[in-house]
């Protein structure tokens, strides 16, 4: 005779459930099937799952998985959800819900790329998904026998699912393909119809092709839904303190799990903290940061370590208040990665169990050190020469992004020149703000050109209809109407009032009616061009890096100029120029991305919603992996480059600087690069830089006192 059991009290059991803490020495286990049930059971279901990912449980696996299903099989026979007077056993259904977890996070491994990271055969991948699936379709047939209806199964499948739609709150990749595999469910066969629906959807996406055709590499700029990603090829997560905020916005529980973690770890461990939390709001708000991304690090442990610390890296942004100073900048590194370090290290023990693993613990870790400072060079080589990666930010610019660059390639060339393998470190290209910076400022430039032409009344009334039009609230309107023309101009014609077109009809009308432009068609036919061109202008400063620094015309001569400079050989040499990569950021729209692929030396990275419009816009215009191959090398419209060329912000973006053209003639590098790009000591004062430093720094002050204001409240 059946009992059934309420979905909301599973529900409760589960999420109400904490996982057990990670400790040293691990208590026996028996086996690699033992380590993983007990691990699960402990409630780390993904590290669990995350132990089949190793070439010597690979070796091993048809045994492994036998005695792995053998077992889970006789623990769901020998354990009853209920007593014979009905009395529910919540450690049975907490037991379950972990060990149903647990299995579909193997069989989702198995199905992405992890499997060929680790040895997996496409044949052995095959058959071991299929026994997975039989298993997993047998426990359902038990529950159903002795509940009715397999609840709990029913709840892990929609708690798994819930956890990607919250992704960018619904508007990603991630959350599209939860609700397209929901609707894929059938009630008749709940684990089947799952494992099926996700796994089509892992190995069919357009990322995942892309990925193993060697076309590029991909990284995230957001700290949720990762593990999904990382099923599709991603091997990298950008943050910074827009990212940290969203993420605790995102995912309510976060914070309150970040409560529980100050009272319970935290105050014993800094009480000096929960004296005064204002004098260590810093302190305070790098630890809130770092238990944000401690998931993320989790994740990628797997790529990092088998890759030997080449993929599967978390970018970490330095505070932003300190980053122009080096010493301060350095110490804080060495303090968050030797923190970060000890956590790792528990973590893979359990995760390694069992295997030879050279080194646990490393932090799969780059720090992101803002380029608007001259002090980033220094940090860039300081932290390389650590065995830490770095992945510049607020960088739009050759000049930044090449002498970075080498500040990075230099102290990586002194950690292998002391035998140690460094991490791979990240050139950010952030394309997309510099195409917005170029926007504001161009609109900003015409409207007051056109606003000269008329008189006061004129202008008043215009500016009133383009305010409205561009939906501008009255009460904000009526405050911003009291400041000067420039200052008016510059906030109708900023990304948040005009958005990311010039084309938008009230601007169009509105210059058309001051009468910049005779007519609506002669406004249009100067103005689409100059879009376009606006739109293409990351994408050429992304080119001209590249080809600057892996070309291979270019990168011949960097792998020489080591070997001279440093004293390296050519092995070592070219592991340096191999483990730095272009990281264009910040996209707009999908050519951002479809623009900038390349085998070598290149690593995209993307919003969530991003990644839906890129996977939209390949399959609208049924674009093939071919047409995208090496396209960072594609020919862009010259007249395109012609029109950018007659903005002052956008040569000093493009043109290689005093310095740059110095550091390449030592290279051996000869080719013309220009020489108007903007020098080190003018990065701060640079009209992109000051923007997003100023913005970076209001989100981190913002999520500084809130988190503060959580520890207070304790």
């Amino acid at each position: 005779m059946s009992s059934k059991i309420q979905k909301d009290v599973v529900v409760k059991i589960i999420k109400s459930a904490e996982p057990e803490k990670l400790v040293l020495p691990i208590p026996p286990r028996v086996d690699h099937a033992d380590h993983i049930i007990k691990t699960a059971l402990m409630g780390w279901t993904k590290l669990a799952a995350d132990h089949v990912l190793h070439p010597e449980f690979a070796k091993n696996a048809r045994e492994i998985f036998s005695s792995l299903i053998r077992r889970v099989e006789q623990m769901l026979k020998s354990e009853k959800v209920f007593d014979s007077s009905g009395k529910l056993y919540e450690e049975v259904v907490l037991r379950r819900a972990r060990i149903y977890d647990t299995l579909f996070e193997i069989v989702f491994n198995l199905g992405g790329v992890e499997s060929k990271w680790a040895g997996y055969s496409s044949e052995d991948v095959e058959n071991y998904i299929r026994y997975l699936t039989n298993a997993m379709n047998y426990f359902e047939t038990l529950e159903r026998e002795e509940l009715g209806y397999p609840t709990i199964m029913e709840v892990v499948v929609e708690l798994q699912l819930s956890e990607l739609m919250k992704v960018n709150k619904g508007k990603s990749l991630v959350a599209k393909v939860a609700q397209d595999v929901s609707k894929s469910i059938d009630k008749n066969s709940i684990a089947k119809s799952y494992i099926n629906a996700m796994l089509n959807q892992i190995k069919t996406l357009f990322y995942r092709k892309a990925y193993e055709n060697g076309l590029c590499k991909f990284g995230n700029d957001y700290a949720l839904g990762l593990r999904f990603l990382r099923h599709l090829g991603f091997v990298q997560v950008s943050t910074n303190p827009v990212l940290a905020s969203i993420a605790y916005n995102d995912d309510p529980e976060l914070l309150e799990k970040f409560k529980k973690y100050a009272k319970e770890v935290l105050a014993k461990e800094h009480p000096e903290w929960f004296k005064d939390p204002e004098k260590y709001a810093d302190d305070i708000a790098m630890e809130a940061t770092r238990f944000a991304l401690m998931d993320n690090f989790y994740v990628f442990r797997v790529p990092f370590i088998l890759s030997k610390y080449h993929d599967g890296l978390v970018s970490y942004q330095l505070n932003p208040l300190i980053a122009h100073d080096a010493e301060k900048s350095v110490e804080a590194v060495k303090v968050f990665a030797t923190r970060l370090e000890k956590d790792l290290s528990v973590y893979d023990e359990y995760l390694w169990w069992g295997y030879n693993v050279s080194e646990k613990g490393r932090p799969d870790l780059v720090v992101k050190v803002a380029a608007a400072y001259p002090a980033a060079m220094e940090i860039a080589e300081r932290i390389n020469e650590m065995g830490v990666g770095q992945n510049i930010t607020v960088s739009f610019t050759v000049s930044q992004e090449v002498l970075i660059a080498f500040a990075a390639i230099k102290g990586m060339a002194k950690a292998i020149r002391k035998g140690i393998i460094p991490t791979q470190t990240y050139d950010t290209n952030m394309g997309g703000r510099l195409e917005d910076h170029l926007r504001e400022e161009t609109a900003a430039q015409l409207l007051l050109k056109a606003l000269e032409k008329a008189d006061e009344g004129k202008r008043n009334a215009v500016l009133d209809k383009l305010a409205k039009g561009l939906g501008v609230k009255d009460d904000v309107w009526l405050e911003m109407k009291k400041k000067d023309l420039k200052s008016v101009a510059n906030f109708l014609c900023s990304r948040r009032v005009l958005g990311r077109n010039l084309l938008r009809d009230p601007f169009v009308d509105a210059l058309v009616e001051l009468g910049l432009y005779g007519s609506r068609d002669e406004a249009l036919s100067n103005l689409q061009p100059l879009e376009e061109a606006l739109r293409l202008s990351g994408t050429f400063v992304a080119q001209r890096v590249y080809e600057i620094l892996f070309a291979p015309w270019n990168k011949e001569k960097w792998i020489n100029y080591l070997i001279k400079e440093f004293g390296l050989t050519r092995d070592e040499a070219e592991t340096v120029m191999d483990r730095i990569d272009l990281l264009p950021a910040s996209k707009r729209k999908p050519v951002d991305t479809l623009y900038t692929f390349a085998s070598r030396n290149m690593t995209n990275t993307e919003f969530p919603d991003h990644q839906l419009n890129v996977v939209e816009e390949v399959t609208k215009k049924s674009i093939s992996l071919d047409d995208l191959r090496e396209s960072i090398y594609q020919q862009l419209p010259r007249k395109y480059l012609e029109i950018l060329m007659q903005i002052e912000d956008f040569v000093k973006a493009y043109e290689a600087s005093p310095e740059v053209n110095e550091l390449l003639r030592k290279v051996g590098i000869d080719r013309d690069y220009g020489n108007r790009g903007v020098s080190p000591g003018d990065w701060p004062a640079y009209g992109p830089s000051a923007k997003t430093m100023h913005e970076f720094t209001d989100e981190y002050l913002a999520f500084r006192s809130r988190v503060v204001e959580a520890v207070k409240k304790l």
